[in-house]
């Protein structure tokens, strides 16, 4: 039989490599979402600014504050309590 530690040592590393990927997926989606913003901002500008781009702008940032603060904040602390130990 294995070692019981060697099986807890694979377990961990297999949720630090899954929170990695996940990290990796929110920048992107973080990165995709701030493109969209300016994206609009650009057309919103180009339409002289019509009252559902402005909206349409509005909203999503709201959006993006509302999730950056409840769960950026939460994957940032469990992030942060995972330490890896050399």
């Amino acid at each position: 039989m294995a070692d019981p530690r060697i099986r807890q040592i694979k377990i961990k590393t297999g949720v630090v490599k899954r929170l990695v990927k996940e990290k990796v997926m929110y920048v992107k989606e973080t990165r995709q979402q701030e493109e969209k913003i300016e994206r609009l901002k650009t057309e919103a500008c180009d339409e002289e600014a019509d009252s559902e781009a402005k909206y349409v702008i509005k909203k999503q940032e709201t959006e993006e504050d509302l999730a950056e603060a409840v769960e950026y904040k939460e994957a940032r602390t469990v992030l942060d309590s995972v330490k890896l130990e050399g």
